[in-house]
């Protein structure tokens, strides 16, 4: 399916002890990049909750390949690999466009909830269109 990215800064904020973005940094990236991606595609958060359902991760992956620091401009892509039943599986890249470096690789895998009870759904069809047109 195709992918979403879009460009941004890395700032002070996204920094830790080390000096390099902080691991939770990028975990909290990637699920912006997500919910970004599902409202580019009208799919939203606030469209799932009226088709009764919302999505809950299962799990992440993340391998980290370089660091990034303060005032670096990364390109986050984003994308659908799968799309089952009841579950996704997005994949996420961060590269450095300056020098081209692959910052971090990873995947996470969504579960379909019913909204109310948090108990798997099938995914409504509107959504997974969604994701294929786009």
């Amino acid at each position: 399916m195709k992918k979403f990215s879009y460009t941004f800064k890395v700032t002070k904020e996204d920094i830790d002890f080390n000096g390099h973005v902080n691991n939770v940094t990028y975990l909290s990236w990637m699920i912006d990049a997500a919910t970004k991606h599902s409202q580019a595609v009208g799919s939203g958060y606030e469209k799932c909750l009226e088709l009764g359902g919302t999505w809950v991760a299962k799990s992440h992956a993340i391998e980290y390949k370089k660091p990034a620091f303060e005032n670096d401009e990364l390109q986050m892509k984003t994308w659908i690999e799968e799309i089952g039943k009841i579950m996704s599986t997005r994949r996420y890249e961060i590269t450095r466009p300056d020098d081209g470096a692959v910052i971090l690789e990873g995947k996470t895998e969504w579960v379909f909830v019913n909204a109310k009870n948090m108990r798997p759904m099938k995914i409504p069809e509107g959504v997974i269109k969604g994701f294929k047109n786009a």
